[in-house]
């Protein structure tokens, strides 16, 4: 296991990227803040402010759910051709006008088109922050995306207490503030971003001895097109029930408490808050035993385990009295956090180091739609099916889940050993230093290596890898 360089303080002092990655982990946290304002507020907006109907409001999400399934491709492809650092301060200022059109809002017809601009900007958005990352944090984009998804589940707790002022107060103007809230964080974010620079290379994996590594992008001809890889799109379509942990923590346990269990309603939000303290405190020690494309393929195994391992408490635990269904759904709480921990890193490393380096946007902004499409089907499939068939239900999802889970480890696996050089990787002896020539799998070509600049000194040794990448 590689060496952190200390705990989540210390990392969270001299993150990966240096600079930069300072300013865009802060702008995440300001980004997420609002998030979780937005989150905690939105439906009993809609429902006070606006007067829609709870069919309206489930219409409306559903909706702008799927609108958002377009944002990560859409990003991947602009960030090809464009800045990546202007397109993330656009993507923020396209939130930031689209929140303001809500105040304005005053129908369901009107309110449509609005939140389904904001959830594709959102989309876009989070695709653009890990295209930068993994262009300015090289190797350890395991260790930056750890203190990523710490920062930001801080910032989510944050924004979700300054809701909850709101919505003490109840009138419409606290509503309309937390709306303005959330906008906020959208002006400050993108001003933020505005004084990183602009991330250098193409987002090249580090060459290791014994790793597989993408080869680069400078052979003549168009880049490969992630539509026509398809060991990439099957990645991503098994990488979407990978993703399911989000709707068990946000829908199936609510739900399931408040119509299966004798557990108190008011325990719900003890979900979310157990949630962010084990993200806080555990994600940068999970990414270190998930470091690099091997590693995070062997730990994809572990995420079906804790998904199967929640859905059997769920399934035979949740049936005694309001002690021990409560006792029974914070073990569950725990394990479907387990697997979150285990899943944010997998899934961005994996999606990272399967892609070619000439064509890596683009890759990474189709990968993103495993998240997007599993947010619009995942709650769904949660209460359409599983709930609706009980405890079999939720055994059914969670063989389903560990089976996937073996699968996907084996494809990426193979495609792994597809990319590693026929000559074995041979180690890097400095900057600027690339492996030979891979074997794409499936359809790709296979182009030619060349070198990659540095990374920013302000990174620090450790954060410069022989080629550079997020």
């Amino acid at each position: 296991m590689r060496d952190n360089g200390g705990g989540l303080l210390a990392q969270l002092r001299r993150p990966p990227g240096g600079r930069d990655g300072r300013i865009m982990l802060l702008a995440q946290f300001l980004d997420r803040a609002g998030t979780g304002v937005w989150a905690a507020a939105s439906v009993l907006y809609f429902t006070f402010v606006t007067r829609l109907d709870a069919q309206q409001v489930g219409l409306l999400l559903g909706v702008a759910a799927v609108a958002g399934i377009a944002g990560s491709p859409l990003a991947g492809q602009l960030a090809e051709r464009f800045p990546l650092r202007g397109l993330l301060i656009w993507s923020h200022l396209l939130r930031l006008g689209a929140m303001g059109l809500v105040l304005l809002c005053d129908s369901f017809t009107t309110l449509m088109p609005v939140i389904a601009l904001i959830c594709l900007a959102e989309r876009a958005a989070k695709t653009l922050e890990m295209l930068f990352a993994t262009r300015a944090t090289g190797e350890r984009r395991s260790t930056y995306q750890a203190l990523t998804r710490s920062a930001a589940n801080a910032g989510y707790a944050l924004g979700a207490g300054i809701a909850a002022i709101g919505l003490a107060v109840g009138t419409e103007n606290a509503y309309r503030a937390l709306v303005l809230a959330n906008a906020l964080s959208f002006a400050v974010t993108a001003a933020l971003v505005w004084r990183t620079r602009e991330p250098q290379g193409g987002g090249r994996v580090a060459a290791r001895a014994g790793t597989a590594t993408a080869p680069d992008a400078t052979t003549a001809g168009p880049a490969p097109s992630p539509w026509r890889d398809a060991g990439y799109l099957r990645f991503v379509l098994l990488d979407i029930p990978m993703c399911l942990d989000d709707s068990l923590l946000n829908v199936g346990l609510p739900l399931w408490l408040v119509n299966h269990t004798s557990a108190p309603h008011a325990f719900v939000p003890a979900f979310l808050a157990l949630n962010t303290v084990l993200v806080v405190v555990l994600q940068l020690r999970v990414s270190a035993r998930a470091e690099g494309p091997h590693r995070a393929a062997a730990a994809v195994t572990l995420y079906g385990v804790a998904v199967l391992a929640s859905c059997a408490v769920l399934a035979f635990g949740t049936g005694g009295g309001p002690w021990s269904a409560s006792i029974a759904l914070l073990v569950t709480a725990t394990l479907v956090t387990a697997a979150e921990l285990v899943r944010s890193v997998t899934s961005w490393e994996l999606a990272v180091s399967l892609a070619p380096d000439r064509a890596r946007a683009s890759y990474l902004g189709v990968a993103g739609m495993a998240q997007s499409v599993q947010k619009s089907a995942g709650p769904l499939l949660l209460t359409g099916v599983v709930m609706a068939t009980g405890p079999a239900g939720w055994l059914g999802l969670g063989a389903a889940v560990a089976g996937l889970s073996v699968v996907q480890r084996r494809a990426c696996e193979r495609r792994l050993t597809a990319m590693r050089p026929s000559g074995g990787a041979a180690p890097v002896s400095g900057p600027g230093s690339a492996p030979g020539p891979a074997a794409m799998p499936e359809s790709l070509p296979v182009p030619a290596a060349s070198p990659e600049p540095a990374d920013d000194a302000a990174a620090g040794p450790a954060a410069r890898p022989a080629t550079g990448h997020r």
